[in-house]
């Protein structure tokens, strides 16, 4: 069983930095995701990585609480980016620099972004959405959909799984 409703999730790097234009920080975005479907706290409908956010659509299992798994998937990716800044380039892990209580660094934003998804057409739209970002005129990352590599598009438009954690969302 499922939570009622996919949520469309976005959540953006601090300052809107673009962090996430090295692939070993995407990478370790997918290895989260991954990780999250194969101990089957979620199902992943769509998804995009951009140079400093990313989008998502996913759907909890029952009894995962979204606001709990939002939380730790956020945590969890900062902080292995945040060991790599520290080890491997220290002077931009000083641009996440933050005077908190709890932290001496921000690598998300506060407040990411959650909308359930009450409808197949609103489905739809999002995933279209996310899909067209890295076309965009303002990104430019790719020709087609299907060439950026880190999005579900090639998944719905080749029919191919380069991730292995993608749920069609005709098959639920």
């Amino acid at each position: 069983m499922m939570s009622e409703y996919p949520q469309f999730f976005t959540s953006t790097i601090f300052l809107w930095k673009k962090l996430l234009k090295k692939d070993k920080y995407k990478d370790i975005i997918i290895e989260s995701l991954r990780f999250l479907v194969k101990e089957n706290r979620v199902v992943i409908y769509g998804f995009v990585i951009m140079p400093n956010h990313i989008h998502l659509i996913w759907q909890m299992r029952e009894g995962i609480n979204p606001s709990h798994l939002q939380r730790d998937f956020l945590k969890y990716t900062a902080q292995q980016i945040r060991f790599d800044l520290k080890n491997n380039h220290p002077q931009v892990l000083e641009y996440f620099k933050v005077d908190l209580k709890d932290r001496s660094y921000q690598i998300w934003e506060n407040r990411p972004l959650s909308i359930p998804l009450w409808s197949q057409t609103v489905f739809k739209q999002k995933l279209d959405y996310i899909h067209k970002n890295p076309i965009q005129e303002k990104w430019k990352l790719a020709d087609t959909e299907e060439q950026y590599y880190y999005s579900s598009a090639k998944y719905y438009l080749l029919n191919e799984d380069d991730f292995g954690f993608i749920t069609h969302y005709k098959h639920t």
